[in-house]
This record gives structure tokens, C-alpha cells and sequence, in this order.
């Protein structure tokens, strides 16, 4: 079967389980999961998903998340959608804004909506600043090493040219995330970072080009969307297209000229000079909370509103300081599916999941193991906490004794993460940093959870013969307690 194929029949598995095409609202995917907008939540039959070899977990909150895994996602999402294309009902886009609306607003709170909101912003930009950081660490290199002189300015420019216009972004994507026009939104930014500005005195200050940086976009841009609400209201119809536009960009302009660029500037220096503060004279313990916490931010989606902070460092100092101990975490995480995996050998449909989930685990996509293994088992997920808490405070001590371990980008975690590290210990001493991080994650994660993770009435229920797992030949029937449907994971 080929690539193709294999991607449409998972996909055609999956939409008569979610209801059909009739109760498909919305259809999007992240870097792990597919995830939909339901009509009727009823509908969708979750056992028997789950049972699917594709799918990873299923995760509920304001759409119905499958988790599929990085790169799968990405190439099932195509073929699904063109499957609930080929069957829609006539008003189904029509009614669909309206019902996600209604979900989203019975379903989740409002602080957890602003969260969502600035991550819609900002996980958009990922795929850039992934590629733009990797070219960025593959220049620096170079430069070190004095290989192809002639190249790295190319490779500077390259992975530079993003970064000098994220403003401009963030404010296209902010504007169309707060109902604005996004065009509007990427104007008004585009001041932030326009060289004229170092012309212009505010607050007995010279402004200089970007400052403020992705902060002041955003707040620009919300402005701007504000005023372009205001104008609607109250500009005559026949004027509408010359004034409204004309009015957003000067008065959200001016405003953020002489206030939003200063207020935002104070804020992002604040955040860098408390992040190097913390962690030069807190590191080992706040890396050591960080790191424990950050699964539980991972598991409620809240995790991607630390994307701005990170931004803002990696603009401020050219890496983010922060990324390499909160993926500590996830080194945690795998280290306690290992210790699943040896604690449960008669349950060969968690070990099958483990095997399934660990490569990804590995490269720091964590929710496959979080929804797969740890969270339904209950205790390992904490003592995969506890993994991350370790390797975040190991990291953390480093930091502490002046070895910065930072990375150019976000996104990545795990191994992913090594092309992304920079710091001031070097390549080779950064990486070790990381890498010992990890290590201690891994053993961490895995000790305690072999020891702690399970009581003795979890291992009675789970460490049962299910679906036995496929060997290289038929072994003998055993006479053991009869099979158990397959557990819960």
C-alpha cells in the first residue's frame, strides 16, 4: 500500500467513527493532532477510535482532538477533509461557525479562551521560526569553524529576515484572530519595526526599530482591531473604504508611536532581565519547578501560551533560555513509559502503545504518551513529573553557574532540540548541558516510576495478558487466566 493510500484508509477509519461527514464543523490539525469541530458529540463512538493502530489518544476541549503524531497528522488532515468535502450537506459551513461558537463558549472558560486566542497567533509561525533557527545554528557553525566564508552571510540573511519582520506577522495574525482585518493588523505592526521610527522622540526617549517587539504587535494590532470596529459603527457606508482603513492605521499608528512601543519595550526587557535574574540566581530550583510543571500545562493545551515569553528572549538575546529546561519534561515523560513498558510485560496493548508513542516521545512530542500511557495509567504521569522536574533542575543548575543552555527557536524538543541550542559554554558544552539533562530526565522518570508508579491494585488490574503481543514464533499456549479485552489507554 502506498503512502497515500495508507493516509486515505486512515482517514476513511476514522470519519464514520466521529459521526460522518454530517457532523464534521471544522477540520484542523496541530503538530500531533487532528482536530475537529463536532455537531454532535454523541455521535462519535470513542472505544472503538481508540482501538484504531493510527491513533495515539483522543484528547476533549473545545474541538475533539485525535492524536496521530507528528508527520502523520500532517498527511491524514488533506485526505480528511477531502473526504468530508465529498459528503457535505449544502448548509454545513454555513451552520458550522455558529455551533463551534456555541461549543466553545459552553465549553471552555474565558481565561482559557485568551490563552487559546494568543496561541492561534502564534503557532502559526512555528514551521518559520523552526527553519529559520536550524539555519541560524547552521551558520553560526560554519562562522566558528571558519568553513565557507563565502556562504554564511546567505545563511545569515536567511534565517535573520524572518526574525526582522515577525512584528508584521504576529499583528496579520492577531488582527484576523480578534475578528479584524489582517491586513490592517500587519500595517499598523509594520511600524514597530520600520528603521524611520529611530527619528522620532517619545516619553524624552529616541524609539528605536523593533522595540517592543512581538508585545507591541500584538497590542497594536488588537488596537487597531478595535478601531476598525469603531469606524464600522460609525462611518457612512459610501465612505467606508477610504476612511476606515485610513482612520485604523493613523490613530492605532500614533498610539503605538507614542505609547504602545515604550510600554511594550519596558514589558519585554522586564521579562528577559527576570528570566536571566531567576535563573542566575534561582536556576536548579526553578528549573526544577518548571520542569515538573510543565506536563500538566501540556496535557490542558496550555503550554503554547508561553510561545510570546519565548519569542520575546529569543528577539531579546537570540535563544530562549526557558525552552531547553521546560523540555526536560518530556525526557521525563519517556523515561517512565520505559518503566511501564518493563512493569506491565503481560499487557501487550500498553506495550504496543509505548512502542507506538516512544519515537515521538523521544523527539519531544509528548502527548502521545501523555494520552496513551501515563495519564490513563494515573501515577506514572506524576512521576513522569517528577523526571522532568530533575532534568529541569539539572539543566537549571547550569544556567545558575553561568553556562547559558538556550535554544534559537521554538517548537522542537527532545533530540529535535539539538540542531536548535546555543549558549555561551559553546557548542560542545551546550550540548552536553542538554544532553545530560536529558540522561537525567530518562533516569528519573524511569526510577521513579518503577518504584512509585504503581500501587498494587493498578498492577493487578493492568498487568494482565490482553492482545498478546506478535513474536517471531508460535509460542506454546499457556495456561494462565483467560484474556481480558484490552485496557484502557
Amino acid at each position: 500500500m502506498s503512502t497515500d493510500d495508507k493516509n486515505r484508509a486512515i482517514a476513511a477509519a476514522i470519519l464514520p467513527l466521529v459521526g460522518g461527514a454530517r457532523n464534521i464543523d471544522s477540520v484542523a490539525h496541530c503538530m500531533t493532532r487532528l482536530r475537529l469541530g463536532l455537531r454532535d458529540r454523541s455521535l462519535v463512538q470513542d472505544q472503538a477510535l481508540r482501538a484504531l493502530p493510527a491513533v495515539l489518544g483522543v484528547v476533549e476541549d473545545d474541538t475533539y482532538q485525535i492524536v496521530l503524531g507528528p508527520g502523520t497528522v500532517a498527511r491524514v488532515t488533506p485526505e480528511f477533509e477531502a473526504l468530508v468535502a465529498a459528503a457535505a450537506v449544502p448548509d454545513l459551513a454555513s451552520r458550522g461557525a455558529a455551533i463551534k461558537a456555541s461549543q466553545r463558549e459552553r465549553n471552555a472558560t474565558p481565561f482559557k479562551l485568551f490563552l487559546r486566542r494568543i496561541a492561534n497567533i502564534f503557532v502559526p509561525l512555528i514551521p518559520a521560526l523552526i527553519g529559520c533557527g536550524i539555519i541560524a545554528g547552521l551558520n553560526g557553525l560554519l562562522t566558528n569553524l571558519g568553513l565557507l566564508p563565502a556562504v554564511t552571510p546567505a545563511l545569515a540573511a536567511m534565517a535573520s529576515g524572518f526574525m526582522a519582520l515577525i512584528a508584521v506577522f504576529v499583528g496579520y495574525n492577531t488582527a484576523k484572530e480578534f475578528g479584524g482585518t489582517p491586513i490592517l493588523g500587519g500595517a499598523v505592526a509594520a511600524i514597530i519595526v520600520f528603521p524611520g521610527v529611530a527619528k522620532i522622540d517619545a516619553f524624552g526617549q529616541t524609539l528605536s526599530p523593533g522595540q517592543g517587539g512581538v508585545l507591541g504587535a500584538l497590542g497594536a494590532a488588537v488596537l487597531a482591531v478595535y478601531v476598525e470596529r469603531w469606524c464600522r459603527r460609525w462611518v457612512p457606508e459610501a465612505l467606508d473604504v477610504l476612511v476606515t482603513p485610513t482612520l485604523t492605521v493613523l490613530v492605532s499608528g500614533l498610539v503605538t508611536l507614542f505609547g504602545l512601543m515604550f510600554v511594550a519595550g519596558e514589558v519585554s526587557t522586564a521579562i528577559g532581565d527576570f528570566a536571566d535574574w531567576l535563573l542566575a540566581h534561582a536556576g536548579a530550583g526553578a528549573g526544577f519547578v518548571l520542569g515538573g510543571l510543565f506536563l500538566p500545562l501540556v496535557m490542558l493545551g496550555l503550554h503554547q501560551a508561553l510561545i510570546p515569553i519565548h519569542t520575546t528572549l529569543i528577539e531579546q538575546q537570540g535563544f530562549t533560555v526557558l525552552l531547553p529546561i521546560l523540555a526536560m519534561a518530556g525526557a521525563g515523560q519517556v523515561g517512565a513509559a520505559m518503566a511501564v513498558y518493563v512493569k506491565l510485560p503481560r499487557n501487550g496493548s500498553i506495550r504496543r502503545t509505548v512502542r507506538s508513542a516512544l519515537p515521538a516521545g523521544l523527539l519531544g512530542v509528548g502527548e502521545p504518551l501523555i494520552y496513551g500511557v501515563s495519564l490513563p495509567l494515573g501515577r506514572p504521569f506524576v512521576t513522569a513529573c517528577v523526571g522532568g522536574a530533575f532534568g529541569g533542575g539539572f539543566v537549571g543548575l547550569f544556567n545558575m553557574l553561568g553556562d547559558k543552555v538556550g535554544s534559537t527557536a521554538i517548537g522542537p524538543s527532545g533530540w529535535a532540540l539539538f540542531p536548535l541550542l546555543d549558549g555561551n559554554a559553546g557548542v560542545g558544552g551546550t550540548i552536553a548541558i542538554y544532553a545530560g539533562g536529558l540522561l537525567v530526565g530518562y533516569a528519573t522518570g524511569f526510577v521513579a516510576t518503577y518504584f512509585f508508579g504503581f500501587s498494587r491494585a493498578l498492577l493487578e488490574e493492568f498487568d494482565v495478558e490482553t492482545e498478546p503481543e506478535p513474536k517471531p514464533e508460535a509460542a506454546p499456549a499457556t495456561t494462565g487466566p483467560p484474556a481480558q479485552e484490552p485496557a484502557k489507554v
